[in-house]
């Protein structure tokens, strides 16, 4: 039945049939149980809180754990981990019978137990959600001797060359010799105290490009997060004491570790990690900072545990998305869908409170590259397209999908990365251009400078300096503006206050509206077309349609975020910047069409040069941008274009970033929303089912799992100002139980059951008279 045949329902039954499981009972059932060991690191599952992602395995009997954390960036500016955490019990109970390894999503931990004979062993893994301490706790019914050790790869300078330099700014083509300096690592008393400051007698990634794009004369002006930084922690236990060093090779790198062993044999053993990430003066002072962790961990260890376990239920209880959840088949698609949604979204709040953006390839939980790709033998540090480097089109597909889940604080960290940067990019426009408003490039650093190796060592000497030389980034300014209406829809999903980010909103609409007149009067006379409007050329769709005039995207991207920013309470705007901004509406084109046959669509741009990639911009006007969809005017043209656009048509997939999915239930297309969403989050094929990719990216794929997530959202609610479409694009021949947030402070919680809504709960209830239904999906 045609789902867009829509009516308004004024009243809705609120009573869950009893055969409904309650939404707390659903989510253990979502829990991963692994009954054997992992063979390395590539099976790992993850766990975390904060802004701290493990990778957690056991191997040949020995616990394993891979640390991250956010905001570890050496003078490459590669994302480094903490280093390896080994835990071996003595009798060692993994040698024997049993074995079980769960993570227990409700309250944000994995647990492991063995049986060996009599012995029974339970080892515990936790993160505090409001420290950065990691727990490691050891419990038997019998006593053990237990040893903890820190495993380092970065005991020793590394020489970086080809494909490893993936991993840092330099990429494929580094100027001079890239290394990964040594940590500083040793015994402190009964502890391991490991770090990695940033050298100071060397030029960083930072010192580099800005000496590349010419910007010395401001560089006191820049955000600098690589100077004086200095990231490690403390590894120690309960009666524990040094017992030597030690050396192996794990995968394909070598390493040195720290071992620390109990005293005596106990029943139970307590295991802390304490990590500390500071841009400070001095070691000295970073180390003073680090003890004021160690202090509070201390003070707070009676009470750390139940805190982090009630922050992560309600965390659950904000949003919640069950898919059969009365008939839990874990080899049925869609039951994996709903159960993976789940997973992936427990891999975001481990960064919930992190300084920097949850990274789109891998976030915390990257492994040994050759666990991801065989022919790659670098150290568990390795990540393709780097570690500092912000790439906005696939970074957007992580954060879009947290206003529905009510998770607003998550978003917190990428908007901010934007804050920091955004005197960056003035000074990039005002230097360059001598024009005001904020240029971000696409692959921009986290000091908001274009990556050196994308913005091109072999530049043309007359080639503008504000330019990426590049292909496939050149004129791709307009990614920032998703992130505008990001912050601009917590304010109307939530309520947030976000006068601090207008004035970045502002000054990514004002470099659109200088610039592109300052590149229109460097042609001609006249800087706006003859209906007074602007002349985005050149520009890009994306990074596939190049060289492109108006492109539909862009277009699409300021008319909405200009849009949203008027619509906004007085109190963000004065009455002069209101008048500016409506000006500035005025002053923009309209969308492009093109034929097939019969069939007009939405055409990428008015006109372009060339194709490059293979992403779908002439879609972008339904998603994110919002300008056709569901009960709005012209759906039929952009049903066209799904349908109809050969480019279209040749760039589907499921696959990484691709928004396909996205798209096809904004439209209300329900066959084709249900088939690519459900290939988006199926089972990875890696032991960990939500471990997606590498895609287009890296492994944990997180744009992928990002993508997904928006799909199924999409399916079930859309929101189009005050109203709320239920399951626009949602079988009628599927159970769901889900929670969801729409605009105004409002959630919406509904069972369907048999094609039908048999429950719906709104909060607050007056939203009710919003909801409209699917004909079909009537009770």
């Amino acid at each position: 039945m045609n789902k867009n045949h829509i009516l308004l329902i004024g009243v809705i039954v609120c009573n869950l049939l009893p055969l409904v499981l309650p939404a707390q009972s659903v989510l253990p059932t979502y829990n991963i149980i692994w009954n054997s060991q992992s063979r390395n690191a590539g099976e790992s599952m993850p766990c975390g809180g904060g802004d701290i992602g493990l990778n957690v395995w056991v191997e040949k009997g020995d616990l394993l754990v891979y640390m991250g954390k956010s905001g570890c960036f050496d003078e490459n500016n590669a994302l480094l981990k903490a280093g390896r955490i080994r835990v071996k019990c003595t009798p060692n109970v993994f040698e024997g019978e049993s074995f079980k390894q769960e993570l227990k999503l409700e309250e944000g931990y994995v647990q492991i137990d063995g049986q060996y004979n009599k012995l029974k062993t339970t080892l515990k893994i936790w993160v505090d959600v409001f420290r950065p301490v990691i727990h490691i706790d050891v419990t038997g019914n019998e006593a053990v001797k237990t040893e903890v050790s820190y495993e380092s790869w970065r005991y020793a300078n590394r020489t970086l060359t080809g494909k490893a330099n993936n991993a840092n700014s330099y990429k494929w083509a580094p100027p001079t010799e890239v290394i990964t300096n040594k940590d500083n690592i040793d015994f402190k008393d009964n502890t391991v105290l490991f770090y990695h400051r940033n050298r100071t007698d060397i030029p960083t990634i930072f010192d580099i490009t800005v000496k590349q794009q010419g910007l010395e004369a401001v560089k006191d002006q820049l955000y600098n997060p690589l100077a004086n930084l200095t990231f490690g922690g403390l590894l120690q236990g309960n009666n524990m004491i040094p017992a030597g060093t030690y050396t192996g090779t794990y995968m394909d790198t070598d390493f040195k570790g720290w071992k620390l062993q109990s005293k005596k044999a106990s029943r139970d053993h307590h295991i802390t990690v304490l990590l500390h990430t500071a841009q400070t003066p001095s070691v000295e002072t970073w180390l003073t900072s680090l003890q004021t962790v160690s202090t509070d961990a201390a003070k707070s260890s009676a009470t750390a545990g139940q805190q982090t376990r009630n922050w992560w239920k309600q965390y659950w209880q904000r949003s919640f998305v069950y898919l059969q959840p009365n008939q839990p088949d874990t080899g049925a698609v869609l039951w994996q869908t709903g159960r993976n949604y789940q997973l992936f979204r427990y891999m975001l709040g481990c960064n919930a409170m992190g300084n920097y953006p949850t990274k789109f390839n891998g976030g915390l939980f990257t492994y040994d590259p050759s666990a991801t790709d065989s022919s790659l033998h670098f150290t568990p540090d390795f990540r393709n397209w780097g570690g500092g480097i912000h790439t906005a089109q696939n970074q957007r597909l992580v954060y879009w999908p947290l206003l529905k889940s009510g998770d607003y604080d998550l978003m917190k960290p990428q908007f901010d990365f934007y804050l920091r940067i955004l005197p960056a990019a003035e000074l990039r426009s005002e230097t360059y251009w001598h024009h005001g408003g904020g240029c971000f490039s696409e692959q921009i650093e986290n000091f908001g400078l274009p990556n050196c190796t994308e913005y091109g060592w072999k530049r043309p000497a007359d080639y503008d300096k504000g330019m990426e030389y590049n292909a496939w980034l050149e004129y791709e300014w307009d990614t920032a503006l998703e992130f505008c209406l990001m912050i601009l829809e917590t304010e109307r999903y939530n309520g947030n206050n976000i006068k601090e980010y207008i004035p970045l909103i502002e000054s990514c609409l004002r470099f659109f509206n200088e610039h592109y007149q300052y590149l229109a009067g460097k042609r001609g006379r006249n800087k706006l077309d003859g209906k007074g409007q602007l002349v985005i050329f050149p520009g890009s769709a994306a990074e596939t349609y190049k060289m492109a005039y108006n492109a539909s995207s862009t277009i699409s991207g300021l008319r909405t975020v200009l849009t949203r920013l008027l619509e906004l309470p007085a109190k963000y705007l004065t009455d002069p910047a209101r008048t500016q901004w409506q000006q500035m509406l005025l002053r923009i084109p309209p969308v492009n069409f093109r034929q097939f046959g019969t069939y007009t669509t939405i055409a990428p741009a008015k006109l372009w040069e060339r194709i490059n990639n293979t992403e779908c911009p002439q879609l972008y006007p339904v998603f994110p941008w919002g300008i056709y969809g569901i009960g709005k005017p012209g759906l039929d043209t952009a049903i066209n274009t799904f349908k109809h656009d050969t480019d279209a048509l040749t760039f589907r997939s499921y696959v990484g970033w691709k928004q396909d999915n996205i798209f096809a239930a904004r439209l209300g297309l329900t066959s084709e929303a249900l088939q690519l969403t459900t290939q988006k989050l199926k089972n990875s094929g890696r032991r960990f089912p939500a471990f997606w990719g590498p895609g287009y990216d890296w492994a944990p794929d997180h744009n992928w799992g990002g993508s997904g997530m928006i799909g199924l959202q999409e399916m079930l609610l859309q929101t189009d100002g005050k109203k709320i479409y239920l399951c626009p694009a949602w079988p009628n021949n599927q159970d769901v139980h889900f929670k969801l947030h729409a605009p105004y402070n409002t959630t919406v919680e509904a069972t369907v059951i048999n094609g039908k809504v048999q429950s719906l709960i709104v909060v607050p209830e007056e939203r009710k008279k919003d909801v409209i239904i699917a004909e079909s999906f009537r009770l």
